[in-house]
């Protein structure tokens, strides 16, 4: 599977964007990293030129929520991208734990999960095909 990596715009921490990259790649998935801070124009752009079978963004600094919601957006906004699996993991919010209403509206905005730092989780997710069939 081709997945475009990305930390979400305002998250600047390439640490776990390598993590991931090399936890997908021992996987056996192909990836395209695009590395911290990509806005969600650049994201857009950079699926409709790589054509990735999903997308996995990352956030560290607890604003994935806010950024999460502008990228899954621009991306459903698209007709070429409107399908494309999106995950989002990492802190969603500073205020320290899940906040179920929040991954509401990432999940209503188009999001395909968003779950957290388990990475178990994203595993399965990508096994499952990148589709709704793992539980948030």
């Amino acid at each position: 599977m081709k997945i475009l990596l990305s930390g979400t715009a305002s998250d600047s921490h390439t640490w776990n964007l390598v993590y991931l990259r090399l936890f997908l790649e021992e996987h056996g998935h192909e990836v395209v990293g695009l590395g911290p801070c990509v806005d969600a124009e650049l994201l857009a752009a950079a699926c409709l030129r790589h054509a990735p079978d999903a997308v996995v963004l990352s956030s560290v600094n607890g604003h994935g929520y806010r950024d999460g919601l502008d990228a899954v957006r621009a991306l459903r906004a698209r007709p070429a991208l409107a399908a494309l699996p999106v995950v989002l993991g990492g802190k969603l919010g500073v205020v320290g734990r899940r906040q179920d209403e929040e991954v509401r509206r990432l999940l209503d905005a188009g999001c395909d999960a968003v779950l957290g730092d388990d990475l178990d989780a994203l595993r399965a997710f990508l096994a499952a095909g990148a589709r709704r069939e793992v539980p948030a």
